[in-house]
This record gives C-alpha cells, sequence and structure tokens, in this order.
C-alpha cells in the first residue's frame, strides 16, 4: 500500500508538472501570436525614426523603444522568416500602437525615404574639415558640430569611455571622427549628426585592435594620436615603415625621443600640411595667437613622445600600421621626394645625405 501511495503521488506530480509546462507553452504561444498579429485595437499614434543603414536589429529595437512592440529578437526572425528585411525603408514613420508585424512591415517598407544629404570625408580629415563639410552641406554650423563632438556624451560607444583626455589636447573628437561616406538626415539633431561618425569608429575598433593595444602597451590615445602621423606621413604601402620608424624614436634607449614631423612642427608653410599652421593657427586667429601651451604639446620638434592629441582622422589601414610596425626596421629618420619614393636613414648624417637626393630629384622635376 504504501508502494502504491508513493507511485500515485510520483503520477500527480508529473501530470502537475506536464499541465505546468503546458500551460506556459499555452501562454507563450498566445503571447507570441498577439504579438505577430496584434491586438486588433487601435492605440495611440508614435512616430519612429529609423536612420540610413540600420539593419534589423536597429530597427527592432526603435519600435521596441517606441513601444511598438514588446520582443525584438521574435521580430528580427520574423523578418527573415518572411525574408522582409530588404525592403524596409529609413525615415520618420507614423505607427498605431496595436498594429501587427504584417502591418508594421508594409508601412517601413512603403514609406517614401526622407531627404538626406550624402557626403564622402576622405581619410585624414581634420575635425575643423568635417565640420566645415557639414556646414556647407547645411545640415548644421561647424560650431555647433563641434560643440557637441567635443562636449557632447556620446558614453553608448565603448571608446568613448576609454578616451583620457590630455590637458593640452586642442580638440577631444580629433582621431575618432571615423572618415567614411556618410548618408544623413536632414533636419536630424547635431547629436545624432556626430554619432555617426562615432559609431563607425567604435565598429572598426574590434576586440583584437584593443588587445593588440594592450600587448604594445599602447592606450587609445597613443594608437589614434601615432596613427593619425602615420595617415599624414604616408597612409600608403610605405604606413607600417613609417610607424615603425616612429615606434623606434618612441623607445625608452631612442637616441631621439621626438618625432620630429613637419606634420605638426613650427614650419610656417601653407603647402605643408602643417596642423599647426594649417588648422590650429586659423581657429585662434593667427599664427601668433595659439596658446602656448597648446602649440608646445603639439610642436613635435620640442615635446618630448607623442603630442598632446590625434593630427587628423585617420582611417583603419592607418590605426593598423600604428599597431602593426614592420619589425626589425633598424631606422630613426624618413624623407620622401615628390614622386613619392621614401629614403630611410639610421642617423642624423645618413638622413642629410638622403634630404640633398630627394631635394634633388625635386628639383629635376618638370614644373
Amino acid at each position: 500500500m504504501k508502494h502504491g501511495k508513493k507511485k500515485g503521488s510520483a503520477a500527480r506530480i508529473v501530470l502537475g508538472i506536464a499541465v505546468v509546462i503546458l500551460a506556459a507553452v499555452i501562454l507563450v504561444t498566445v503571447l507570441v501570436m498577439r504579438e505577430i498579429k496584434g491586438t486588433g485595437e487601435t492605440g495611440e499614434t508614435v512616430t519612429v525614426s529609423i536612420e540610413p543603414g540600420s539593419g534589423p536589429a536597429t530597427i527592432a529595437n526603435a519600435l521596441k523603444d517606441a513601444g511598438m512592440i514588446d520582443y525584438p529578437f521574435l521580430f528580427r526572425q520574423y523578418l527573415k522568416f518572411t525574408g522582409t528585411a530588404g525592403g524596409l525603408q529609413y525615415g520618420d514613420f507614423t505607427l498605431t500602437q496595436g498594429m501587427g508585424y504584417d502591418a508594421i512591415i508594409e508601412a517601413l517598407s512603403q514609406y517614401a525615404k526622407a531627404d538626406t544629404v550624402t557626403l564622402t570625408f576622405p581619410e585624414g580629415s581634420t575635425a575643423l574639415a568635417i565640420a566645415g563639410k557639414m556646414e556647407e552641406a547645411g545640415l548644421c554650423t561647424a560650431d555647433e558640430f563641434l560643440e557637441e563632438a567635443n562636449n557632447g556624451d556620446f558614453s553608448e560607444f565603448s571608446f568613448w569611455n576609454k578616451i583620457e583626455t590630455h590637458p593640452n589636447c586642442f580638440m577631444k573628437c580629433e582621431g575618432y571622427l571615423f572618415p567614411n561616406t556618410y548618408e544623413f538626415l536632414v533636419d536630424d539633431t547635431v547629436h545624432n549628426y556626430v554619432a555617426t561618425f562615432y559609431r563607425e569608429f567604435d565598429r572598426q575598433m574590434t576586440d583584437d585592435l584593443y588587445q593588440r593595444m594592450d600587448e604594445m602597451g599602447m592606450s587609445l590615445e597613443d594608437t589614434i594620436i601615432l596613427a593619425s602621423f602615420v595617415q599624414e606621413e604616408a597612409g600608403n604601402a610605405e604606413s607600417a615603415n613609417v610607424s615603425a620608424v616612429f615606434h623606434n624614436r618612441l623607445q625608452p634607449d631612442s637616441p631621439i625621443t621626438r618625432l620630429e614631423s613637419n606634420a605638426s612642427s613650427y614650419v610656417q608653410n601653407p603647402d605643408d600640411n602643417n596642423y599647426l599652421y594649417n588648422w590650429v593657427a586659423p581657429y585662434y586667429g593667427g599664427w601668433d595667437n595659439i596658446p602656448t601651451e597648446i602649440y608646445n604639446a603639439y610642436n613635435t620638434y620640442e615635446v618630448e613622445g607623442l603630442p598632446a592629441g590625434p593630427i587628423s582622422n585617420p582611417g583603419i589601414e592607418s590605426i593598423k600600421a600604428a599597431l602593426y610596425p614592420t619589425e626589425n626596421f633598424p631606422y630613426y629618420f624618413f624623407v620622401t621626394d615628390l614622386t613619392g619614393k621614401y629614403y630611410y636613414a639610421q642617423t642624423a648624417e645618413e638622413h642629410n645625405a638622403n634630404c640633398q637626393t630627394a631635394w634633388a630629384v625635386n628639383a629635376s622635376l618638370p614644373d
């Protein structure tokens, strides 16, 4: 009898568990179907903004934030199952709460695209150049762009929380406005304009690159500062070699402790692509108006090691070159001629001879 009771109790427990599981399955099924089919009731009207380039995950999260759906993962799977993700447009959409997935997808697919402006920013563009281009396109003023780029809250991007800005850094945003071609919504917020650049930078900076920084003993700032010099001094097949020269100069036992790059120096020549002369000086109203602490922090013929900040916004290849310099490259100097040839040297004497060679080549070229 006792054994019978135990079997009966076990059977009732199993039956109870089965009932609970069945009830849970039914409840989940009801919730899923309610989510997909919609409530059938007309709710509040909401506006959902979808930015250019948004993928299914971003769109699903936007719908969730607007209260249109409860389960972004389910919506993404529905898009995949129905093959409708490719037809989704971007712009501002007016939707009604209670709509089912099919109705939402139809609305997002048939909406006319919003007015946009497409702009291309070359690798090595400065923050001031980027801001100026945004103003020329009528999207915002250069001052508005720079104010938001330097002082806005972009903590949603992981790289932003890694930046430790030098006290004499010219602009915090310099180096992190990733150069690319972007499509901007007309009449969007300045924050979203800036976030477009930062979002791409965050995407480009992979875990492997951060791991390499740790291996090299370099911070994010070190990497982007050095990459900006590689970009300006090379930005081509010589990038890893140029990076190696700079790395050699940064070593503790280096006979030369300064970068000594004309890309940011004392040289006052409009044709020399000098960050201080071409960008910092005009910003402050002239060479003599550059704050002393800024000049001293960016003149690579005076400052030891790296300057206070990047001098441009480098592309991904220059960033990689900064982290992967040519190994066993025993040079401390380089100079180029106007044909694009690079001459490397180990000593100042060899470098001076290379300079004479490069100048002779330049002089032989037709005007």
